[in-house]
């Protein structure tokens, strides 16, 4: 908060306008992801037409991801000092645009640069996002917000997922990029136009919160002294392990295990993860909101319990065949499988929210997405292909 915003009294946030900012943003989310999964749908044909391996493939995700945690570092500390609607809607250009030119790609290394494009402006979104939602909603909604807002990510999974393979399949893999990178530039000028709220608005202690310190570097680095952010980055390191590599791979697993065409395989994947991300997205964010009025670690206890539990389905899921006769055995538990590991969704980002104050939100979510993309999901899907490719 700027110096000059110190004694302004901070007006309360009209109800109808921060469900249309909600809205806007689950909007925005829905795209965030599908532009970011398409690739997966497509992969199979991509790899084939330009020749490249597994785990070539997979190293597209991890460019994608390693250049996502580096750029997140600016992109937070510009959403903690500056127009966050603007930072969005920077953003949201930036990887419509780069999304649109993946499908142009002659080369394995237009495509990798792309791909790489595309997460430097995806990375200005959460950080900037979260604050600005956040001035939106008061804590006792926090977690059912972040719920509802990463519902969107769910849904833009299954559109790439599903949209992306039945385009790729009938129209070509170039097509489904272009499917996912048009919506985005309208969106964009919708975030330009948002209402910027002041820092604190929702907060009880009113104008008494607009007064806290701007950002600075080593507030920045104090954040990991945080007891529950360091708790919440560990174990979302974990987690974005998990999610990325099977997500990444599962159409992929689809077509070959079990022999599903590109269009099928997507179709199939979208919907366990749109199905099981929401359930999961939306039940763990108000499981942690009823249990909050009990205890202050409902949040991280919701999500670690989902993700133990995700990680023993997850293993029966790998060692189940298709069917066992006419009973589905593979797609229930797999779908068990994400509903499980999507209950961190809403009530991690709350903790995130919570527990810094309005002028340091944006970095708390950029030092949660830095550390769990470099060390979480950054390399998963290259371990997995070249695992792949060696067995």
């Amino acid at each position: 908060m700027a110096a000059g915003q110190a004694n302004l009294i901070i007006p309360p946030v009209a109800r109808g306008y921060a469900r249309y900012v909600l809205a806007l943003m689950v909007g925005i989310n829905l795209l965030n992801y599908m532009d970011r999964w398409v690739a997966a749908s497509a992969g199979p044909l991509i790899e084939k037409e330009l020749g490249i391996s597994d785990s070539l493939f997979g190293l597209l995700g991890t460019a994608f991801l390693l250049v996502y945690a580096i750029a997140a570092v600016p992109f937070g500390y510009w959403g903690d000092r500056g127009v966050r609607k603007t930072v969005i809607g920077v953003g949201v250009t930036i990887w419509s645009i780069a999304t649109l030119f993946t499908g142009f790609a002659r080369s394995y290394f237009q495509l990798f640069l792309s791909r790489a494009i595309v997460g430097i402006g995806e990375a200005s979104y959460y950080p900037a996002g979260t604050s600005l939602l956040s001035d939106y909603f008061p804590k006792e909604q926090r977690s059912r917000v972040a719920a509802v807002w990463g519902a969107g990510s769910t849904v833009g999974i299954a559109l790439g997922f599903a949209g992306g393979g039945f385009i790729a399949e009938k129209l070509g893999w170039r097509a489904a990029f272009f499917f996912a990178a048009v919506p985005g530039l309208l969106f964009a000028i919708l975030a330009f136009q948002m209402r910027e709220p002041l820092r604190g608005a929702a907060e009880a202690r009113g104008a008494a919160v607009a007064r806290t310190a701007d950002a600075s570097f080593r507030k920045f680095i104090d954040l990991m002294r945080i007891p529950t952010l360091r708790a919440t980055i560990i174990a979302q390191t974990l987690l974005f392990f998990v999610l990325a590599s099977n997500a990444f791979w599962l159409p992929t697993v689809l077509q070959r295990r079990f022999e599903m065409t590109a269009g099928r395989a997507g179709l199939l994947a979208g919907v366990v993860i749109v199905v099981g991300g929401l359930i999961g997205t939306l039940a763990g964010g108000w499981l942690a909101d009823r249990r909050a009025l009990a205890t202050p670690k409902a949040h991280l206890e919701v999500g670690i319990i989902g993700f133990l539990a995700g990680a023993v389905l997850i293993t029966v899921a790998i060692l189940s065949p298709l069917n066992i006769g006419p009973i589905p055995v593979f797609i229930p538990v797999f779908l068990l499988t994400v509903i499980c590991l999507y209950l961190y969704a809403g009530p991690f980002t709350a903790v995130s929210q919570n527990v810094v104050s309005p002028g340091l939100r944006a970095s708390a979510v950029t030092l949660l997405l830095f550390v769990a993309h470099v060390f979480g999901d950054s390399h998963s899907t290259f371990d997995i292909g070249l695992l792949s490719d060696r067995l």
